[in-house]
């Protein structure tokens, strides 16, 4: 008995001493764009990541690379920072990505644990933001904006890397010559090399269905940005706004989602981003995500 006894205090001292964690492997689930708390990364990374698996998330989505390092850590640093506090790195967002440093990105990236590479916005600089009227679009053509990601495509597959094209509103608007830019996209990046992350809010935004795309290009979405939309339009914490995402959710398997991403790029009504993530995590179980 005493034998048994001093093996139960030994399990016990030993929880005691390295701290319970929150919640379980088992009982975290969905995943995080890091954007949604970017102020708070810029000020302590490796709190706010803590406090990002604290409020019961599984995955990460990066989006703070700079100079071959992640929020200030090199690669491997924060890959085995992230295994430490209990989070996956499965995407990350690289906006500065160009046809002569993407194999450095690439091998980064994959250093990092990542599984897919992102390009969030049409990159080397035909992206535009016009503060004015709060608008976004490219300039070039979507000819060579499908040139340029294909070549990216092949070498991040190459490198062990998935590569997806991240939407905002304005590739579902027809251009200048009358093309829908994410129909071109999608009709002309090869799928073995180039797919798409669908981010509904901004489908939404630009009055596009996202089941019609799954249907008329089925598998191609592989991860889903989920953030609601309030009724003025603004971003919202999951399950607080409109946008019916049990509906979407139903055909998962028709777009070939394998992971989902909450995210927020604002918040509002002085809200802070890391209370924002806490009610959406609500809102992915109450709505039937898993995973």
């Amino acid at each position: 008995m005493k034998k048994i006894a001093f093996s139960i205090f030994q399990f016990v001292m030993v929880f005691t001493i390295l701290g319970m964690p929150n919640l379980s492997a088992q009982d975290k689930m969905g995943g995080l764009a890091l954007y949604t708390v970017r102020d708070d990364m810029g000020t302590n990374a490796k709190a706010t990541l803590k406090a990002v698996a604290d409020a019961g998330y599984k995955n990460i989505e990066a989006a703070g690379y700079k100079d071959g390092a992640y929020y200030e850590m090199s690669p491997k640093d924060f890959s085995a920072y992230l295994k430490q506090i209990g989070l996956k790195p499965i995407s990350t967002h690289q906006s500065d990505v160009t046809l002569e440093n993407m194999n450095t990105m690439f091998a980064d990236a994959k250093a990092a644990g990542f599984k897919y590479f992102v390009v969030p916005i049409p990159p080397m600089g035909s992206f535009y933001y016009d503060q004015a009227t709060q608008t976004m679009g490219m300039t070039g053509t979507v000819e060579n904006l499908a040139e340029i990601i294909n070549k990216m495509g092949e070498s991040a597959h190459k490198a062990g890397l998935k590569l997806l094209y991240h939407n905002h509103d304005f590739e579902f608007l027809k251009n200048e010559a009358g093309i829908v830019p994410i129909d071109y996209l999608l009709e002309n990046c090869n799928p073995k090399y180039v797919n798409f992350q669908m981010d509904l809010f901004w489908v939404t935004k630009a009055g596009a269905d996202p089941i019609a795309y799954f249907k008329k290009y089925p598998k191609r979405f592989k991860i889903w940005h989920v953030k609601d939309m309030d009724d003025q339009g603004r971003f919202a914490p999951v399950g607080t706004g409109n946008i019916d995402f049990s509906k979407i959710l139903n055909q998962k398997k028709l777009s070939g989602m394998k992971y989902y991403m909450v995210e927020q790029d604002q918040t509002f009504d002085d809200m802070k981003p890391l209370d924002a993530i806490k009610i959406s995590h609500d809102g992915i179980k109450k709505i039937g995500f898993k995973k």
